[in-house]
């Protein structure tokens, strides 16, 4: 019997909430913690993982700050690992830009409490994005392990593998076994029990090492610290003495095995894959989905809107909100976490990830609002003492890093009167006219406005020193043409009395057809819409056709039923329109459509609002669902005509080619494949001139068909969080609970948008400037009583073919600019990042902003030039010099 150096790796995998809340399972972590902190001090060589996430830290300390220096202690000593992330997210349903700042905030505590784990460890993710090798380099790290998502094909029953990223870099990447990191977790230190439970073990992990070093995992999901590890140490010694057991961390397993990197297999591409290994579980990217359509919306809110807004303060004004803005990151990071998330838990737990999305969205909103009074000028404060020295203001701002105008809609309020609050001491409440006709007013001339739609309601003004001013207002929601808006920068409008000329030419809306010249649009049986691209004179049909068919699976896992039923949304509805041009027109369809699993049979009532913008290719909708169905799923169905394309799909930092999936059940056993796939932010299917791209806020899930049909999961809806009796998975995933919630039942909204594409548009990147157009338009932020404005000048603007803009934050430290954008193109790419005003200096950096070099600027300071390899992530600091 050859000799091996077995590493047993003690750890635990903490899921700080499942199947039971966060509070119960933080209470079972300090008592396991409590019991692991002296063995690790009594014991010379004891080591623990604790399950690569830094917020298992965090939620120690907040029952026992009092432990924070043997914390301390145990992690410089290398003793206790902790990181690289922050929590252990799904990886495929938060952006990129979120798995960036869950590995800072994990990078931060790591820092504080001593150091980091160089692994990227993750252990139970549902699948893993293609930029993952990506995110290991730009946080200098060189090794990773996974679980699910890879193994069961042909050249994959090896333990060690080099991953390839997009960008060409690599990990060293260690697979954990087919029973994943809980291998090890039922090894006694038992002399009578040992030979027989080691030997199955010994078995499984030999059969498929590559080294003669091989790595153990011991522990399980929220385990306490194996009791003996010393004398385990010592019997498995003594069962095999011409091998080496060892007590390792995760960096002392990779140290011993790096060399053999260079002969490994290797890998490319995302990792979503392991039928016949272990269970994939993708069915979880349409679970709750109603939740994960909030999430997005928080993460749009913090990237697209308060990180940019607390950035440029900063960086001009010296407003520094960085620390409520980390706030609000850790709080939708935690709900990141890969059961919450995915939507694998009690209906409990999802009730409070729902309260912690909504914080941080309303989080991200404050500090937008606050950030951007600071970058124009507006002093709420001084509003309240002088209200005869404001005037009302639309402010808008071009969140997006290329100068943009184009058609705007915006709500703007009039004052109608105060709504006194407490006592009132003898105080009358002011009147106001109201509504009134007007128009806009720039440093180009007027601007003409097409009222939407008004309604009565109340409004607050806010002001740190003030209590709140309650006023009743007419809000209405108007269109107008925008001037052109600098990239990342602002423009004032103000109002004058009366009307201005609309355009000539722009949108009309006739009965059910509507149109600009671009595309027209008729709206017909079910809903169904009818496409014409004008330029092309491409036609698509029955698109956003909805159907029902039914699910008997859980929370894990789509399962059909065997003699299902599929019920189409096929008939009248009723139309009302909106809004006729000539900027906006609008039409809603409203009806209700049969829905549910056999025997279950229920509705869904829909309401669907398609708008066409002047000048503008998109389709803008609205879909209003109100769920009265179980055990079902829920799809929107868009035909394209383009039998056997494969789809372009956003992922993180990219787009992903992916082909149909032909579904055969045979030869897995374990788990059937899914013909669904993640998405981010849109999805295409495109031959030469004919293409449509459906484009959505953040995540969604959908499914490409041999047909070239398009098929978007709007709802999962499933009563049980695990199920035993599955067709598609037999055996139980999670702990068997009644999960009526995720019957997703009652009132949901989604917003989404349909461009016809071409292959050129895929090829130039035009499909992520549509997204951006579509999801961060330029803003119109109306203030009603705004005191003088003196908007800082800001004009960003990123040049570069086939380069996609990501992200503009703050800097973790220092009053720096931090700029990132990513090379979406086969080919390397000259970039630049131009600015209106000079930078005092650049830095390339990694996305853990530390420093790989100096830019040597250009144009006087106004140029920051770089080169982007083929599909790199390229982040940039710069420093724009003193605050006032």
């Amino acid at each position: 019997m050859p000799g091996y150096t077995f590493h047993l790796i003690p750890h635990t995998h903490w899921d700080r909430e499942w199947y039971l809340p966060r509070s119960v399972f933080q209470a079972r972590l300090v008592a396991a913690l409590d019991d692991l902190l002296p063995q690790l001090e009594s014991e010379a060589d004891s080591t623990f993982l604790l399950d690569g996430q830094t917020v298992l830290v965090e939620d120690y300390l907040r029952v026992r700050p009092d432990q924070a220096p043997r914390i301390s202690e145990l992690v410089r000593a290398g003793r206790l690992q902790i990181g690289p992330w922050y929590v252990l997210a799904d990886e495929l349903i938060p952006s990129g830009e979120s798995l960036i700042r869950n590995l800072l905030a994990g990078q931060i505590d790591a820092d504080r409490w001593g150091m980091r784990s160089d692994v990227l460890y993750s252990p139970d993710a549902f699948g893993h994005p293609a930029a993952w090798p990506q995110l290991a380099g730009e946080f200098g790290m060189r090794y990773g392990v996974i679980w699910r998502g890879l193994g069961g094909k042909a050249g994959q029953e090896r333990d060690l593998y080099r991953w390839r990223g997009p960008d060409g870099r690599e990990v060293l990447l260690y697979h954990l076994p087919p029973d994943g990191y809980e291998i090890g977790a039922a090894l006694p230190a038992d002399r009578d029990h040992l030979p027989q439970v080691w030997n199955r073990i010994r078995g499984a992990l030999v059969s498929r090492a590559t080294t003669q070093h091989i790595a153990v995992f011991v522990g399980a999901d929220h385990h306490a610290a194996h009791p003996n590890l010393s004398r385990l140490r010592a019997l498995l010694r003594q069962l095999e003495p011409e091998s080496d057991f060892r007590l390792s961390r995760l960096c002392d397993f990779f140290g011993a095995i790096s060399a053999a990197g260079a002969g490994l297999p290797v890998l490319s591409g995302e990792l979503r894959w392991s039928y016949g290994y272990t269970w994939t579980l993708q069915g979880v990217h349409g679970t709750r989905a109603p939740l994960k359509r909030r999430h997005s919306l928080a993460e749009l809110a913090l990237i697209g809107i308060a990180e940019p807004l607390t950035a440029l303060a900063l960086a001009t004004r010296g407003t520094d909100q960085r620390a409520t803005l980390q706030f609000a990151w850790r709080t939708l990071l935690r709900s990141q976490f890969h059961d919450s998330i995915a939507g694998t838990t009690s209906d409990e737990v999802t009730r409070h990830v729902e309260l912690r999305l909504a914080d941080a969205r309303a989080v991200a909103w404050e500090v937008a609002r606050t950030s951007l009074d600071s970058l124009v000028g507006n002093d709420p404060d001084q509003a309240r003492v002088d209200p005869a020295g404001t005037a009302p203001r639309l402010v808008l701002w071009n969140p997006i890093p290329r100068r943009r105008g184009g058609v705007i809609v915006s709500d703007v309020t009039w004052f109608r009167r105060d709504v006194l609050v407490g006592p009132s001491g003898g105080r009358a409440s002011r009147e106001g006219a109201g509504l009134q006709s007007f128009h806009f007013a720039g440093d180009r001339g007027p601007l003409a406005v097409q009222l939407l739609g008004v309604v009565r309601d109340h409004e607050r003004l806010d002001a740190s020193r003030h209590y709140p001013d309650q006023d009743e207002v007419d809000r209405a929601r108007v269109a107008f043409v925008a001037p052109e808006v600098s990239g990342l920068g602002f423009s004032i409008l103000t109002t004058r009395g009366g009307t201005t000329r609309a355009p000539e030419t722009g949108v009309w809306l006739r009965g059910n057809r509507m149109g600009n010249d671009l595309i027209e649009l008729s709206v017909g049986r079910g809903g169904a819409l009818r496409l014409k691209d004008r330029k092309t004179r491409q036609v698509y049909s029955n698109l956003l056709t909805l159907e029902s068919g039914g699910d008997i699976g859980d929370t894990y896992t789509y399962s059909p039923p065997p003699k299902g039923r599929l019920h189409r949304s096929r008939g009248r509805v009723s139309l009302r329109p909106l809004a006729r041009g000539p900027l906006v027109a609008a039409l809603e369809a409203s009806w209700r459509m049969r829905a549910g699993g056999p025997g279950k049979e229920g509705s869904v009532g829909v309401r669907l609002t398609v708008s066409l913008y002047a000048g503008s290719p998109a389709v803008r909708c609205t879909l209003r669902l109100d769920n009265r169905a179980t055990d079902h799923r829920l799809r929107a169905r868009i035909p394209t005509g383009l039998a056997g394309v494969s789809a372009t799909a956003g992922t993180q930092f990219g787009i992903v080619e992916r082909p149909p999936v032909r579904i055969e059940s045979r030869g897995y056993v374990q788990e059937t494949p899914v013909a669904t796939a993640p998405g981010q932010r849109f999805v295409a299917a495109v031959r030469k001139n004919r293409g449509l791209a459906l484009f959505a806020p953040g995540f969604f899930e959908y499914q490409l068909d041999a047909s070239g049909d398009i098929v978007l999961t709007l709802l999962r809806a499933v009563g049980s969080l695990s199920r035993s009796d599955l067709s598609t998975r037999p055996g139980h995933a999670g702990w068997p609970l009644a999960t009526p919630l995720a019957q997703s039942p009652g009132l949901d909204q989604l917003q989404l948008g349909l461009v016809p594409v071409t292959h050129g548009d895929i090829q130039a990147g035009v499909i992520q400037q549509h997204w951006e157009d579509l999801f961060l338009p330029v803003r119109g932020i109306w203030l009603r009583q705004a005191t003088s404005l003196s908007p800082q000048p800001i004009d960003i603007a990123l040049q570069g073919a086939g380069l996609v803009f990501s992200a503009l934050k703050p800097a973790t430290t220092g009053r720096g600019l931090v700029l990132r954008c990513f090379n979406s193109r086969d080919e390397a790419a000259a970039g630049a990042w131009q600015f209106a005003t000079p930078v005092r200096t650049a830095h390339r950096t990694r996305a853990d902003e530390r420093p790989l070099h100096e830019i040597r600027l250009g144009d006087g300071g106004h140029l920051v030039p770089f080169h982007a390899a083929p599909h790199e992530i390229v982040t940039v600091m710069v420093s724009l010099g003193s605050t006032d």
